[in-house]
């Protein structure tokens, strides 16, 4: 069951799960609920400039992120949000598109993983 995951890293998911599958299917299950709002989300507080949701939503997706070893997602993802949070938008639309490519990728690596779990 260890694969090489592009997007991904269950280190951490392993060390919080204890080695529990049930536990680890609902984290997952969760996450891949949660991808496809946090994107939109985003996509919409930038487009209405509601940049303090934005800062909010992108703190959440972080903390998701990192559960699935997404280190580098999160660092994007903390970046988004200071920008916001400094209101700075430029950058952000390019950031939000890496991120979401790095989120999707996370969700078709994580529900592959789910099947064989």
């Amino acid at each position: 069951m260890n694969k090489n995951f592009e997007y991904i890293n269950l280190g951490y998911l392993e060390e919080i799960s204890g080695g529990d599958k049930d536990f680890k299917k609902e984290l997952i299950q969760i996450f891949l609920k949660q991808v496809p709002e946090f994107i939109s989300n985003m996509h919409q507080f930038l487009s209405d400039n509601e940049k303090s949701n934005l800062a909010k939503e992108a703190h959440t997706a972080k903390s998701s992120a990192l559960i699935f070893g997404m280190e580098e997602t999160g660092k994007t993802l903390k970046r988004i949000q200071l920008l916001a949070e400094d209101n700075q938008i430029e950058p952000i639309p390019g950031l939000l598109t890496q991120v979401e490519k790095e989120l999707n990728g996370a969700s078709k690596e994580l529900t592959s993983y789910l099947k064989d779990l």
